[in-house]
């Protein structure tokens, strides 16, 4: 992923930037630290050839915008052909896995994350390359429904648009680019999405955002309305709680989660295993009935930025845990047999 040619051998400052972006962004750092890393590859990736020779021969990196000292210093080490001390540093610390699971090398994908698209940090074709880094053969692109209007949520037309980038994009990478959604479950159990355009999609995740606390009847309604959709494919976060995080706690929303796991049963829909460590999502409890009811099960990472795909990790622990089959988790399958399945 070297963006400069005339570079000298090994990691040039783009790719070591964006690296460290990656690294932070898997420890969970502020956002802030990590855009500013993000920001600067943008900034030197934009540079012509004659640009970078001007300002390589003036030493003055720190005129680039939201360059500074140790950023600057980043870019003079990789220049240079070291590994800049920083991302020495990171690469250590992240050795050690974020969990240890023999599951992992079974996921040949991840069925949902988000882009600058929506309420994601990085561009479509950034979240590709890390997971084509990483050893995916799929990613699906799961931006928000209209309703969500917080997370930036993509209109029909937006989504439209979307398309014909990941078009572009695929002719790129090797990675498949599957054309998803995350689409908000409305009150009344509908999706937020036209029939027609969710009929062409690769894979719908459905997942309630608002009334999360509404009535345990009413919730498990919506639920199951959701699940026998026949465009769904996962059913996203099912409890919507937060555990920990900036964002602070919120507690599991009220259902019949027997009730709703047997509509999943049934109508070949996916749980999510969400691998977000602030979501967790379904609790311990939740996901043991689910393996217990012969649901299928999807795990993911609902990654907002390209360190966040290495959550897999977690999730997949989290699924041995419980004693989850490789075979009943939708996104082992190769490709073709997911999307034969999702256009059941």
């Amino acid at each position: 992923m070297n963006d400069a040619p005339d570079l000298p051998d090994g990691p040039g400052p783009v790719e070591c930037l964006r690296e460290i972006a990656f690294w932070l962004e898997r420890g969970r750092a502020s956002s802030h630290r990590v855009q500013a890393y993000r920001r600067a590859a943008d900034a030197l990736a934009a540079l012509d050839a004659r640009e970078l020779a001007l300002l390589r021969e003036a030493d003055q990196w720190e005129a680039l915008p939201g360059v500074g000292l140790s950023i600057a210093s980043v870019i003079r080490e990789a220049l240079s052909g070291q590994v800049p001390e920083r991302l020495g540093r990171l690469r250590a610390e992240g050795a050690e896995p974020l969990a240890v699971s023999s599951l992992r090398p079974s996921l040949r994908g991840d069925l949902h994350c988000h882009t600058t698209w929506s309420d994601g940090g990085s561009p479509l074709a950034e979240m590709v390359e890390t997971a084509h880094r990483l050893g995916h053969d799929y990613l699906a692109i799961t931006d928000h429904s209209p309703r969500l209007w917080v997370a930036n949520g993509l209109s029909e037309e937006r989504l439209r648009s979307q398309w014909q980038e990941i078009a572009r994009v695929q002719q790129h990478s090797p990675v498949r680019i599957l054309r998803g959604i995350e689409v908000d479950i409305l009150d009344d159990g509908r999706l937020d999405q036209r029939d027609e355009v969710l009929g062409a999609l690769d894979v719908v995740v459905a997942s309630v955002h608002s009334r999360l606390r509404g009535g345990r009847e009413e919730m498990t309604a919506r639920m199951v309305a959701a699940v026998a959709n026949r465009h769904t494919t996962v059913l996203g976060h099912c409890t919507g709680r937060l555990v920990e995080g900036a964002r602070g706690t919120r507690p599991p929303s009220d259902f019949d989660a027997e009730v709703v796991f047997e509509a999943c049963r049934q109508f070949g829909v996916a749980v999510e295993i969400n691998s977000r460590p602030e979501r967790q999502d379904p609790p311990d409890e939740l996901l043991q009935l689910a393996h217990q009811m012969g649901c299928l099960f999807s795990i993911d990472t609902d990654a907002h930025a390209p360190g966040q795909l290495d959550f897999l990790q977690l999730g997949c622990a989290r699924a041995e845990a419980v004693g989850i089959d490789a075979e009943r988790i939708i996104n082992t399958w190769p490709v073709e047999r997911l999307l034969e399945h999702a256009a059941r």
